[in-house]
């Protein structure tokens, strides 16, 4: 279950980056969420794919309306997503109440994978969070066999808190927090 992102405007203006643009989800967007979603390559690490047919039914028009849930788009057409959000102390998974009460998750198309598109639209993402809820952290989990995340939150300066075991699987726990000028 997640909680309201906190008290910032939403959607905000577009963010642009040098060859990416995060905005809020569209009607055109359907298909490509749809295909997020069902993707076996995606969901490796993420429980496996849900079937198609049920995605059909349920995803809305306009899917991912949500503060903190931003599309990636690349030349016009949607790559991935990225997602910012809160959760509460009886979300599934692992939280740590102490530490970061947001936390960030992302899904890009396998033909966008290697090419750099995450980092990019991540890093945007985090700056972002950090001017609208200026000196909270972020917080990232995967499994430790997804090598390309892990390499991900460590390009981005997550900073790894601990391994837990859940799922069957090694899971890495990482803490982002904002640079804060010092002076």
């Amino acid at each position: 279950m997640t909680r309201a992102l906190g008290p910032v405007a939403w959607p905000p203006a577009p963010i642009r980056t040098e060859r990416l643009v995060l905005r809020a989800s569209e009607a055109r967007d359907r298909a490509t969420f749809i295909e997020l979603l069902a993707s076996p390559e995606v969901h490796i690490y993420l429980g496996g794919p849900r079937p198609r047919a049920e995605l059909d039914r349920a995803v809305p028009e306009i899917p991912g309306r949500q503060p903190g849930l931003f599309v990636i788009d690349f030349d016009g057409a949607m790559i991935g997503m990225v997602k910012l959000d809160r959760h509460d102390a009886e979300s599934p998974g692992h939280t740590r109440p102490d530490i970061g009460g947001a936390e960030i998750g992302y899904l890009f198309l396998p033909e966008a994978w290697g090419r750099g598109y995450a980092a990019e639209a991540c890093a945007a993402a985090l700056d972002w969070f950090a001017d609208a809820l200026p000196g909270e952290s972020v917080v990232l989990r995967t499994q430790t066999a997804n090598e390309r995340s892990m390499r991900l939150a460590a390009k981005l300066g997550f900073t790894e808190v601990e391994r837990y075991e859940a799922y069957d699987a090694e899971q890495w726990f990482g803490v982002w927090s904002p640079v804060t000028p010092s002076g």
